[in-house]
């Protein structure tokens, strides 16, 4: 099963071209749901068919959903969601205030990403197409699996055993519920689903990322910074589809300023992202909703198949050179200036600009200490001795 992603900045019409790859893909034979996390919902829109957390069949062989966070989160919560509320009322009144600080930021897209790693794992479909929130909510859905299964381990390292020990003490001394066994297995079960969701979308022979822009310059630079980012956290952007581009005609007298400008943005798209397949989706006449417009523009792909892995990317990169070890990661579009690095505890710190990923360090390095770093032509080397 494949899983593919389109993102973009807001109004670049990455949900009318993720609808047109999954009409295009079920047109040519195979089993395909697209699905949005997007709380805007406007695949809706594009099918111009009204889509809820039930699938719907839009045609033989494409179904599709938009996904109710709320019940998602009843389901991934459990017994973990009563224990927590417990903890948050234990000295004060129980009222709506508790029940609105059990909305963690950031647990919404987690919770629509378990949506995807269910669908996975039932292997219902032969494509899996995600239609995904504008670029900073996509950023924070991508990367909460790696950031809440940390806090989990961090926070909740207690062991039942421990508990049955230390537990009546800690809970007389501090007034704090200690949990039930149903509340562990509950914290057990959403850990395993957590490694199961990081192992795959971190799998690039499954999961891609596309991402949606426009030839506007400011819409460009978007792109890069969600480019670099989506590299810092190890996923592969195999292809860059441009939407909106203006026909020479159309941009003749009154718009005649703009002729340079777009090819410009065109110009920069190509150079910055060489090494990726781009596709050019020219201005439609009419609004892109409805399944046979859809259809029609779903030949922006010419021959290629958008159902494969159209490249790879190798974001990290470790060589060992005499008794130093030398780690390399693939960050392009970064600026140096904006760059920060720090060790903490067998984990490395990378920042950029206000991104920050934590590396847990293989074995092999795990006990040594950062001796040099430098950024080069969109490569961050660093000597560990």
């Amino acid at each position: 099963m494949r899983i593919i992603l389109y993102t973009g900045k807001g109004g670049v019409g990455k949900t009318s071209i993720a609808a047109a790859t999954a009409i295009k893909l079920a047109d040519e034979g195979k089993r395909v749901m697209i699905m949005s996390t997007d709380q805007a919902h406007s695949l809706s829109d594009s099918f111009d068919i009204k889509l809820s957390s039930e699938k719907t069949e839009i045609t033989a062989k494409l179904d599709a959903l938009e996904i109710d966070v709320v019940a998602e989160s009843e389901s991934a919560w459990g017994n973990l969601r009563a224990y927590v509320k417990e903890i948050l009322t234990s000295k004060v009144e129980s009222g709506i205030e508790a029940e609105e600080l059990l909305v963690f930021p950031g647990l919404e897209e987690l919770f629509a990403l378990f949506k995807i790693l269910d669908l996975y794992e039932k292997g219902d479909y032969d494509v899996l197409i995600v239609d995904c929130a504008p670029t900073g909510e996509t950023l924070s859905l991508l990367k909460y699996p790696e950031m809440f299964g940390d806090m989990l381990e961090k926070l909740l390292p207690i062991k039942r055993k421990m508990l049955k020990v230390a537990g009546p003490i800690v809970q007389t001394v501090t007034k704090v519920p200690m949990p039930k066994d149903n509340v562990f297995e509950d914290i057990e079960r959403l850990m395993d689903k957590l490694e199961r969701l990081q192992a795959l979308m971190l799998n690039k022979e499954v999961v891609s990322i596309r991402i949606v822009t426009t030839p506007e310059k400011i819409v460009i630079k978007e792109t890069k910074r969600n480019f670099t980012w989506l590299q810092l956290f190890d996923y592969n952007v195999d292809a860059i589809l441009i939407n909106k581009v203006y026909p020479k005609v159309a941009l003749e007298g009154y718009f005649n300023q703009w002729v340079k400008l777009q090819e410009e943005g065109l110009v920069e798209l190509e150079e910055s992202f060489r090494d990726v397949p781009r596709f050019v989706l020219m201005l439609q006449k009419h609004e892109l909703k409805t399944i046979p417009v859809l259809k029609a523009v779903s030949t922006l792909y010419g021959e290629v198949d958008p159902a494969l892995v159209l490249v790879t990317h190798k974001t990290f990169n470790i060589t060992q050179k005499e008794d130093r070890h030398i780690m390399e990661i693939y960050l392009p579009f970064a600026e140096k200036s904006e760059m920060d690095l720090g060790q903490n505890n067998g984990e490395i710190q990378i920042a950029i600009k206000n991104e920050k990923r934590c590396f847990a360090l293989p074995d092999m390095i795990k006990g040594k200490q950062i001796e040099s770093a430098k950024f080069e032509n969109g490569i961050l080397t660093i000597a560990f001795a």
